[in-house]
């Protein structure tokens, strides 16, 4: 009997219902969710975000010299100094609490008997140091800090990264320049497995620089997923290997691409941050961009019986449709090695299908009448089975489950239209399928003032329904979509409105004070400011860290 792992609530008959269903993508993680009530006795300058399970500090100050700190692994720990992911995240957060410069004077001067010398790591099972993260990755970490030796023990990489981070969060800089943390004992695993951010690189392109800031600010928050919508009407970036001419002629410019080795970049630096990277190629509406570089992909629209130089979305009627689609997503399934692939199936205009004769002779044969939401459906059963067929997961928009279509059991539907999206989310789950909640949460919608905290305190199960139901919603995704934001305001506009997101589907459900939100968050806020990242101020005020720059 196995119980070296840190311990996890199991669900035994959820796990059973989901694997009737073929979701057994989502067991581990969904096995993983957490029911504890967080128990808090920290000081009121605890600037923790997101809000762990458990926290428990003492007034005791341990102190910290930069000369005489490191990193270390435990002699028991299944991963030592060979696993790339764990060295990087020493060098990382060594850099990140002491800083990328010289010491203040004076920061070695701590007294020795309160002195902490080393954060000691024990990884206790396979340590998956070589492996993606997925969506059953083990995230639970415990955190105890005494001197003169920390202790962070996880049963997977993927929880040390979590684990180093709220280390980092403990240390607190004085004036004086001295390095100093409370004496803590930290227990934490995430609520929900899949927390993501959906970037948009068709609307603006981003540079490669601006995708690997953004990775690193989802993990000062927690996110796990990199939703990349990576190409879209306004351009194809994407530079696929078996159909270069997609991008040659779909992108802004030759130069307004990702190459394979621009995004095998991104996939690895989110890799080494615990965070997955999903596709999104949506079709067949906004595909726009597809037909400069294909040949016959696309519907052909008619005006008063002559073609009228236009297209509309990919054409469903033609055998070479699927052949392209079945080359290009064994191509995408290839390079990215998450389990799930975004097959889009949103707002798809039918108005050039109507218009197409030949459209409408395939639907009379297929019995199809005028319902075009059935050739809709048509067309995405046959791209699901595709994706099923490379040993992948597809997730969809909710007009995919709305069309009434038939849904390859265990797809994934990612509910995002804000009106009665939790009447949405009670029918989609009494249908047995998992679902990603991102309504609540479009950022690229802005207004003047707080609106994160609208964003903080949504409370995804708040939905009638079974718990059965609930355990099938796996998490949800903050949205930046990209006409108005490129490479200038991606990072002030998504920070720290998406921290408010981060927390929610991280901390326990009970952690809804806004006060408390607040002081930690602009605390948080001026730590990822002095970590690089240009975060929106929450209110007039200033950071501590504006006077040593």
């Amino acid at each position: 009997m196995e119980q070296r792992g840190l311990g996890r609530l199991r669900l035994p008959g959820l796990l059973a219902l989901l694997a009737a269903l073929g979701v057994l993508v989502v067991q581990a993680a969904l096995g993983r969710r957490r029911a504890q009530t967080p128990r808090i006795s920290a000081s009121r300058n605890q600037n923790l975000w997101p809000l762990p399970v458990t926290v428990r500090t003492t007034p005791r100050l341990l102190y910290l010299s930069p000369g005489n700190f490191f990193f270390g692994h435990s002699p028991t720990s299944k991963a030592g100094p060979s696993c790339a992911v764990l060295q990087e995240a020493f060098r990382r957060y060594y850099a990140y609490i002491f800083g990328f410069d010289k010491w203040p004077l004076g920061s070695d001067n701590v007294p020795r008997k309160m002195e902490l010398q080393k954060l000691e790591v024990s990884v206790i099972m396979d340590p998956e140091c070589d492996s993606f993260p997925s969506i059953t990755s083990d995230e639970s970490y415990n955190l105890l800090v005494q001197e003169p030796v920390a202790k962070l023990t996880a049963n997977r990489v993927w929880g040390v990264l979590r684990g180093l981070e709220t280390f980092s969060q403990l240390i607190y800089q004085h004036s004086s320049g001295t390095f100093t943390a409370n004496e803590s004992n930290i227990v934490d695993s995430p609520r929900f497995p899949h927390r993501g951010i959906l970037i948009d690189t068709s609307r603006h392109f981003l540079p490669v620089k601006t995708i690997l800031k953004t990775l690193d600010a989802m993990a000062f928050n927690k996110f796990n997923v990199l939703h990349w919508h990576i190409v879209d009407d306004q351009s194809f970036p994407y530079q696929s290997i078996t159909f270069p001419e997609l991008s040659n002629k779909g992108s802004y410019s030759l130069s307004h691409v990702y190459t394979p080795n621009d995004v095998r970049t991104v996939i690895e630096y989110a890799r080494f941050r615990g965070i997955r990277v999903l596709p999104e190629f949506d079709s067949p509406g906004h595909t726009a961009s597809w037909g400069k570089g294909q040949k016959d992909v696309l519907t052909p629209c008619y005006h008063s019986r002559e073609p009228s130089g236009t297209f509309g979305p990919i054409n469903p009627i033609l055998n070479s449709t699927y052949s392209f689609l079945s080359k290009l997503f064994k191509e995408i399934s290839t390079v990215f090695p998450d389990k799930f692939i975004h097959l889009g199936g949103d707002e798809v205009d039918f108005h050039c299908w109507k218009s197409n004769p030949a459209v409408l002779h395939f639907m009379r044969n297929k019995g199809f009448g005028k319902k075009f939401e059935k050739l809709q459906s048509f067309y995405m059963q046959k791209v699901l089975d595709m994706i099923s067929a490379m040993k992948k997961t597809s997730i969809v928009w909710q007009e995919v489950f709305d069309d009434e279509g038939k849904l390859t059991p265990g797809t994934v539907v990612q509910v995002w239209k804000k009106r009665n999206f939790h009447m949405k989310l009670r029918k989609i789950t009494a249908a047995g399928f998992p679902v990603i909640i991102s309504a609540p949460w479009y950022l690229d919608l802005i207004s003047y003032g707080e609106d994160w905290t609208g964003y903080y305190l949504v409370e995804p199960l708040n939905f009638a329904g079974t718990p059965e139901q609930k355990q099938l919603v796996i998490g949800g995704e903050a949205c930046i979509w990209g006409e108005y934001v490129d490479a200038t305001n991606l990072t002030p506009r998504l920070w720290p409105r998406a921290s408010a997101v981060g927390e929610r589907l991280w901390s326990h459900q009970d952690v809804t004070d806004l006060e408390d939100a607040y002081r930690r968050l602009i605390r948080h806020r001026c730590r990822m400011v002095g970590r690089g990242i240009a975060a929106q101020p929450l209110l007039p005020g200033y950071c501590e860290h504006e006077g040593r720059m």
